[in-house]
């Protein structure tokens, strides 16, 4: 078994997910700031999704981590995942309402974007982002990721439902 690694930033830990991580998901999925995620339809299913970022460490040594200030506040989530409709491996990101426009984000998706260059063989990473989504592509090209209009999108999205970034190990 390998549980999700522990991270540090200078604000934040990365931790693996635990049950009482579910609740807050539930409660941000069923609010607008999900607008632009794949958000569960039912609690069944937040089930399969948070259970599935939860087990992926364990059958391919990524998935998901719990976004915790250093007081262990639960804020949000980074996430490296690949479900079967995915061309490639995403790395994602969500905060809660009101952790946003303080740099979390950034700041767990650069631990986490360093965890991946130096543990997993990909040499580029692509985040899959509704096209209307202005903070995430902000976030997205702040970390160094630039729009790939020729890259495969998840199941039958188009252009209009996706827009890919891709992030590229550095030299």
């Amino acid at each position: 078994m390998m549980p999700a690694p522990i991270l540090q930033t200078q604000r934040l830990t990365l931790r693996g997910h635990v049950m009482a991580d579910m609740a807050p998901f539930w409660a941000f999925y069923q609010s607008p700031r999900a607008e632009f995620v794949g958000a569960p339809e039912t609690e069944s299913d937040m089930w399969a999704k948070f259970g599935s970022e939860v087990g992926t460490w364990d059958l391919l040594g990524y998935g998901g981590w719990a976004v915790c200030l250093k007081d262990g506040t639960f804020i949000g989530q980074v996430a490296l995942i690949q479900p079967p409709h995915f061309p490639e491996l995403e790395a994602g990101w969500i905060l809660f309402d009101g952790y946003e426009g303080q740099g979390y984000a950034f700041e767990a998706a650069t631990a986490m974007l360093d965890w991946a260059w130096g543990h997993l063989p990909n040499d580029t990473l692509v985040s899959y982002i509704d096209p209307h989504a202005k903070r995430s592509i902000a976030l997205a090209t702040k970390l160094g990721a630039t729009h790939d209009a020729d890259a495969a999108r998840p199941g039958d999205e188009t252009p209009d439902d996706c827009s890919v970034y891709r992030h590229r190990r550095a030299a």
